[in-house]
């Protein structure tokens, strides 16, 4: 069983990677998820009970008693759990940190026979057995079994020509409306979205890839949606070429681990 933390568009990439592979899935995130890229996160399970990404189906799970079940009939399995306090009483056989807060959170080396992390925050070696790089460029997607991963620079990867650009922030604190939805086609300055009256404009020409839902409360700065420049309504819905990588990377990562401590 691999349990992954975080049930985002990085992680729900790595899953439909794994689940493709054979693995049984256990993904965590919380009960109230925040994940942008909604129409390809598995964290929307929490919300609807069931989702599907491409071809692979997540469904809620209440408890642990339901996910063999939920394994049996070929689908991932989704808790509202936000610590992973279920690795305890579900021993995974991997645990995958796919938070992406750029920080260690809690995972732990002992977590499982292998730990992964994906990106920075994690040095391998200590918190974690393995480091999948998420920076895109030429290292995306590689296995690091001894270091972390390059730092974080706060600018999101360039799409397109563009990118801090891309990122929609929060202008204020306040409850979060969306005007428009994902996979509406925008031109710049365009209203997307509100916060308490204060209205969120398209920042360039695209379709709009991420966007919180009605009543997410959001403080001023948090990103709550991104527009792609290129205007391409497939890429709204499908895993995108970076958590393909990464996904590429964990799977690595767990093979070649796995392998290791066999030969121990």
């Amino acid at each position: 069983m691999v349990l992954i933390k975080g049930a985002g568009d990085l992680a729900s990439g790595v899953a439909v990677r794994l689940h493709h592979c054979g693995y049984p899935i256990v993904m965590t995130d919380l009960p109230h998820p925040t994940s942008i890229r909604r129409t390809v996160c598995f964290s929307e399970a929490i919300i609807k009970g069931v989702y599907t990404v491409e071809d692979v189906t997540a469904v809620f799970a209440h408890d642990g008693s339901e996910i063999a079940a939920i394994h049996a009939g070929g689908r991932i399995a989704v808790l509202a759990d936000p610590n992973a306090e279920c690795i305890q009483t579900l021993h995974p056989d991997v645990v995958v940190d796919a938070i992406l807060a750029k920080r260690n959170l809690g995972t732990k080396i002992t977590d499982a026979p292998v730990v992964i992390a994906l990106g920075p925050g994690f040095t391998a070696g200590n918190d974690c057995h393995a480091v999948i790089e998420t920076m895109r460029g030429h290292d995306l997607g590689r296995v690091i079994l001894d270091g972390s991963a390059e730092p974080n620079t706060g600018i999101p990867g360039n799409i397109g020509g563009f990118t801090i650009e891309r990122v929609l922030r929060a202008p204020k604190t306040g409850n979060f409306t969306e005007i428009l939805h994902i996979g509406d086609l925008v031109k710049k300055g365009d209203p997307i979205a509100e916060v308490e009256g204060e209205k969120i404009l398209a920042p360039l020409d695209g379709v709009i890839r991420g966007l919180l839902p009605t009543g997410t409360p959001v403080t001023e700065g948090m990103k709550c949606g991104d527009v792609d420049p290129r205007p391409v309504l497939s890429h709204c819905y499908t895993v995108s070429d970076k958590a393909r990588a990464i996904g590429g990377g964990v799977l690595e990562a767990i093979l070649m681990l796995q392998r290791r401590n066999n030969h121990v």
